[in-house]
């Protein structure tokens, strides 16, 4: 079993681990409870640190003269400058921050589908694709970082995705600037950085081989930049179809013609949609023992983020596998 660092996570404090919403509520989250198991959170709810109590009042994102301004929903008190003054200086605080989980569609956390209204009062919201002002302050200065919402981390793919970024980043930052250390992060992860950009892969390799004799912090540097390259789109069925080709290349002379058949028939209905890519990783993992491939135990494709994290259940919502 994969040993796994404690990530950083700063957290809206509403969601587990506070009453602390407008209304005096608390967001229940079964995925954030579990996590506090491995991961140390930072909480953090930006209206309180404003000064606003519990309750208190809604605020709203109000359009205004083409600007963007966070208003008290029923008397226009203007609280924009002193969110944005928060979330500038708590972020410049934080050291060593490896993700966020924000709370979903807030004025002042949400990353995404934020209402946006023409005013206070009984109006119709003129869009919901805005973004809050503490959680756009997180994007600007930490978008390279996986940053999601408790919504969205409801659906298994999402989730899958933020874990393995999560930790791989974390994996990463737990370094020290040791090349032979960086040899076996890249060597590690051969097959992960595969499924999500080969290209990239191949260019991560160029950098840990050095052949231009740079100094250990620029290869590091430069290795940084093309790993948050590689996790900047999602996995896609494709391409982790084509890692679990190349790892059934190890060993399928050893295979029966009826295992691999029976593979490939299961690779089929990955290919459709219909069971979930751990369905394939362990059959291949039992392979992996079977034969007793060394170089494939240590891949984290296998396990990017520790397996009790691992739930099917998924919502539905979001989904964006390809």
């Amino acid at each position: 079993m994969n040993k796994f660092p404690r990530p950083k996570v700063v957290v809206s404090k509403c969601i587990e681990f506070a009453s602390c919403r407008y209304n005096g509520s608390k967001i229940a989250s079964p995925i954030v409870l579990q996590l506090q198991n491995y991961v140390d959170f930072i909480p953090v709810c930006p209206e309180v640190e404003i000064g606003l109590g519990i309750p208190r009042e809604a605020v709203r994102l109000v359009m205004t003269n083409s600007e963007i301004k966070l208003l008290n929903s029923s008397d226009s008190e203007n609280y924009s400058t002193a969110m944005q003054d928060f979330s500038d200086n708590f972020l410049k605080t934080q050291k060593k921050i490896n993700g966020f989980i924000l709370k979903s569609r807030s004025p002042s956390c949400g990353i995404k589908e934020v209402k946006l209204y023409p005013g206070i009062g009984r109006v119709q919201a003129i869009s919901s694709k805005s973004k809050g002002i503490f959680g756009n302050a997180v994007l600007d200065k930490f978008g390279y970082l996986p940053v999601e919402d408790e919504g969205r981390l409801t659906n298994l793919h999402l989730r899958e995705q933020f874990l393995t970024k999560l930790y791989t980043f974390t994996d990463f930052e737990h370094l020290t600037e040791n090349m032979a250390e960086l040899v076996n992060f890249h060597a590690k992860n051969k097959y992960l950085f595969m499924s999500y950009n080969q290209a990239k892969l191949k260019l991560a390799g160029k950098i840990v081989a050095n052949h231009d004799k740079l100094s250990t912090s620029l290869v590091f540097y430069q290795y940084r930049q093309i790993l948050y390259q590689i996790f900047n789109n999602s996995s896609r069925i494709s391409s982790n179809i084509n890692v679990l080709l190349h790892i059934l290349g190890y060993f399928s002379k050893q295979l029966s013609g009826k295992e691999k058949a029976y593979f490939l028939d299961q690779l089929e209905t990955y290919r459709n949609k219909q069971i979930p890519l751990v369905v394939l990783t362990a059959i291949l993992q039992s392979w992996v023992l079977r034969f007793d491939q060394k170089y494939l135990l240590q891949q984290t494709y296998f396990e990017p983020f520790p397996r009790e994290l691992m739930h099917i259940t998924d919502s539905g919502k979001g989904r964006i596998i390809k």
